[in-house]
């Protein structure tokens, strides 16, 4: 039996999914992603998401590691970076809660530094 899930993640959303499990490297846990996929891209439950973990001062060299300040809006409980080097498709199905949503100019950064991540 498959299961369908009324979530509707949508781009610029901040949402707490479950990553787990993971192989290598991969980031895992329960943890903030931000859905990056235009509404119009994909057929499938699917979201491509940006998985988020803690800020480090040492991240700001690193272009592919964008900061996402805490805001009420963004619903995150701490400065942190949007790892853009993680990018991945996940089922609706991992999606949790919703935190909240981005401002559109750190959804164009994190577009541009998945980009670099990709070679565009």
């Amino acid at each position: 039996m498959t299961t369908r899930s009324t979530t509707n993640p949508v781009r610029g959303e901040v949402w707490q999914l479950r990553f787990d499990p993971v192989k290598g490297a991969e980031m895992g846990k329960t943890r903030p992603a931000v859905v990056v996929n235009p509404q119009s891209i994909g057929r499938l439950p699917l979201r491509i998401v940006v998985p988020i973990t803690e800020w480090r001062a040492k991240y700001s060299a690193v272009p592919w590691l964008v900061l996402l300040k805490r805001r009420n809006r963004n619903g995150l409980s701490k400065d942190s970076a949007a790892d853009c080097f993680q990018v991945k498709s996940v089922s609706v199905e991992r999606f949790v809660a919703k935190l909240g949503e981005l401002r559109a100019s750190e959804l164009e950064e994190i577009s541009a530094a998945v980009g670099l991540c990709v070679g565009c």
